[in-house]
């Protein structure tokens, strides 16, 4: 089910005639003049209402004798709405391309041949950068003071602070004078 579809299941449910429609054909299959007759609705009003839930594919209708009966459709109801809105995959995929992007300008805006030009004063393009330095360690390993200063040091010539703003983002860990990186570096 793409995006689309699922906007367009929302807004036709944002109705109270057509949810009471749905609870009525939920306990048996009618026709438009039974459902008009129980919800107190006129047989026009009940038939646009059912144009448009067939256009989501909520009800199906069948000819039977002289009437057109309808039926819920309850597979399009076998979703949750959690699911649904995890569903639209394009917009979460547009979402990372966007991040990706975003995260590709501010090293190229900060980092020149693999060394810090400048640091950002913006946190979050400055969690990015020290995201890049931090590639440059294993997560999970154990690294000395020292180590860790000639690691950042290749990077930028103020070690002590970065090192300093990496523990104090998260991205190590520091217990006495050994420091443990704690995550995966994006890639």
């Amino acid at each position: 089910m793409n995006e689309n579809d699922i906007i367009k299941i929302f807004k036709c449910l944002a109705d109270k005639s057509r949810l009471a429609i749905l609870r009525s054909l939920e306990k048996e299959d009618m026709y438009v003049e039974r459902l008009a007759e129980r919800l107190g609705v006129s047989a026009p009003t009940i038939s646009f209402h059912l144009k448009k839930l067939e256009e989501i594919g909520a009800v199906s209708s069948r000819k039977e004798q002289y009437y057109v009966m309808y039926s819920l459709c309850a597979d399009v109801f076998s979703h949750t709405i959690h699911e649904l809105i995890l569903g639209g995959n394009a917009t979460d995929t547009l979402q990372d391309q966007r991040d990706n992007a975003y995260r590709e300008k501010v090293i190229a805006t900060f980092m020149e041949y693999g060394k810090v030009k400048s640091m950002p004063a913006q946190l979050k393009k400055k969690h990015i950068i020290l995201e890049e330095i931090g590639k440059a360690f294993t997560p999970g390993k154990t690294y000395t003071e020292k180590e860790v200063n000639i690691i950042i040091a290749d990077f930028y010539d103020d070690f002590a602070t970065l090192r300093r703003d990496m523990v104090g983002m998260g991205l190590f860990e520091r217990e006495g004078g050994v420091y443990t990186a704690v995550m995966a570096w994006r890639v």
